[in-house]
């Protein structure tokens, strides 16, 4: 059975039976049809029993970590403990791209995820309004006569669209005549990629919201100045168009697990999370919140402690480090064509790519760490047991997860693993202080988590770094940007490279989001469809409005 035929065979619970198991009236939601609702109410959190999802360095294939997420928090509730879930939602454009949505697998779904998947309660149409009228109020400010002497040319704001569409990388507006606006180079980001969604998912509430995009830096005026979307007068109008998005979704697992799905920023040009809105009302009405962060834990699991739990005042109780041996015996130089051959060879050289993130999260970060072995139906015993004895010898605790095949019963090991880490988890660390200047941010990172011998700079990052520091920003986090394929900027670099350093090319500003972007190579912002893409594949009944294709 393919994903959505699994899910369309599970009877789902009305969300308002949902939203009970969390204490929450009908008063408390705002029902979206039978089985989604917007929370309404954000109480204060009771618990700080937070536990993260992470993974090793990922193959473009996915190993599974909003699977494994899922999974967790089903088996967590078989033990009968009060739990819910906290992820990302999905983007349009790799859904009928090529990469799929993000509701999890086989018996480890949220549902319901054609919803989901698609346009779900509409809060990524809402970012990408606001996100569009920031760039058509600035755009007009420059047609009507351009009080604050905004550069043409030094704008930096982009328009968004939540769909894969290279043709809008770069383009040129105004070219209508005299009314049509100043002509000017532009471009479009893919909705996830915009500093908007950063926003609302970084923000506290809808105060915390009005300032940050107020605070948003559009473009320079003619003397290099920052100019902002509160110069324009514009950040009340912006959050009036969010006045629901910046409201969590709350589902369910196939399983009748409460879920809240809210935000899904890029991981690499942001911090790849949920909103902290989410977390912390999942938070507040459940013992146990299991949420995840994007990519592998170099990128994710760093951002997430760095930047979210920073500016939200969290910390994960336990950390998740997913694993899979397919990926690891990717990182061992295994082609993809042969993953799924027995290969132990292979996973004996990409394994140091699994102990340096249980090394990064126990000894940088100070987390307490369980290994998830996410089993796939091609794995072997040996392979699973050489994965077990090095855990073993690394001091991890680890559990093999089958919640693909077998939903929250294949997940009960895990599920006690992490509950006994909880216990004994603490407050994690930050990889570096405030008060570091952008440098040491960023160096701090490159060599205690990547495992760098150093940062080079070029003649680019170092003005920007200059710049920023001019206009006061150099106490805000770093998130770098970088293939998330390896601990090195450079994909081709598996397993757990030495002797690289790390090149900056560029400094960004987020101002709104509350931190610096690091450019390590280069940043797709708005993706391109494959030669057959899976819109392609997709068919909608005329009479019933079923949909098949979707996974």
């Amino acid at each position: 059975m393919t994903d959505i035929e699994i899910a369309r065979s599970v009877k789902l619970q009305p969300i308002t039976q949902v939203a009970a198991r969390l204490n929450l009236s009908e008063d408390d939601i705002e029902c979206y049809g039978k089985y989604k609702a917007k929370i309404d109410v954000v109480p204060s959190p009771k618990t700080d029993r937070l536990i993260l999802v992470t993974a090793i360095n990922p193959t473009s294939l996915g190993e599974g970590k909003t699977t494994t997420s899922i999974g967790l928090a089903d088996g967590m509730a078989k033990l009968g403990k009060s739990v819910c879930l906290a992820l990302r939602e999905p983007s349009l454009g790799p859904v009928f791209g090529i990469k799929g949505g993000a509701t999890g697998g086989g018996r480890a779904q949220v549902a319901p995820m054609e919803d989901i998947n698609l346009h779900f309660t509409g809060d990524l149409h809402a970012i990408t309004c606001a996100n569009n009228l920031i760039a058509a109020m600035l755009d007009n400010h420059i047609y009507q006569g351009n009080a604050l002497r905004i550069d043409p040319v030094k704008t930096v704001w982009k328009r968004c669209l939540d769909m894969n569409d290279r043709a809008l990388r770069n383009v040129v507006i105004g070219l209508g005549g005299p009314t049509g606006g100043v002509p000017r180079q532009d471009g479009f980001n893919i909705t996830a990629a915009s500093e908007i969604m950063a926003v609302l998912c970084l923000a506290a509430d809808m105060d915390d919201l009005k300032r940050r995009i107020g605070d948003i830096t559009v473009a320079y005026d003619y003397d290099g100045n920052a100019v902002t979307c509160a110069m324009l007068c514009i950040a009340d109008a912006v959050a009036i168009v969010l006045k629901d998005a910046i409201k969590p979704n709350l589902v369910q697992t196939l399983e009748g697990t409460p879920a809240i799905i809210h935000g899904g920023p890029f991981a690499n040009i942001a911090h790849g999370c949920n909103s902290i809105i989410a977390t912390r009302t999942a938070m507040s009405l459940a013992d146990y919140v299991v949420t995840e962060a994007g990519f592998g834990a170099d990128l994710g699991a760093e951002k997430f402690i760095d930047i979210k739990c920073r500016a939200a005042g969290i910390s994960p109780k336990a950390i998740v480090l997913v694993a899979t041996v397919r990926a690891l015996k990717f990182n061992g130089g295994a082609d993809k064509s042969t993953l799924d051959r027995e290969d132990l060879d292979a996973l004996s050289k990409g394994i140091c790519n699994l102990t340096g993130h249980i090394r990064n999260l126990r000894d940088v970060f100070g987390a307490s760490v369980v290994v998830a072995i996410n089993k796939f139906i091609t794995d072997t015993d040996a392979e699973i047991d050489y994965i077990k004895d090095v855990c073993i010898k690394q001091g991890a605790d680890f559990a093999v997860c089958e919640c693909w095949a077998k939903g929250g019963e294949g997940s009960i090991e895990l599920a006690r693993s992490v509950i006994a880490a909880v216990d004994k988890g603490g407050k994690v660390n930050y990889a570096y202080t405030d008060d570091m200047s952008i440098k040491e941010k960023i160096e701090a990172v490159a060599v205690k988590v990547y495992g760098a011998d150093g940062v080079e700079y070029t003649p680019k990052a170092r003005s920007a770094i200059a710049a920023a520091e001019r206009q006061g920003k150099g106490k805000l986090p770093v998130c770098i940007a970088k293939t998330q394929y390896s601990f090195s900027d450079d994909q081709t670099k598996l397993g757990r490279p030495t002797g690289f350093k790390i090149t900056v090319s560029d400094v960004e500003i987020r101002s709104g989001a509350g931190f610096l972007v690091a450019v390590c190579g280069s940043m797709m912002l708005m993706p391109g469809l494959g030669k057959r893409p899976a819109a392609m594949g997709m068919t909608i009944d005329s009479d019933s409005y079923e949909i098949k294709g979707l996974f």
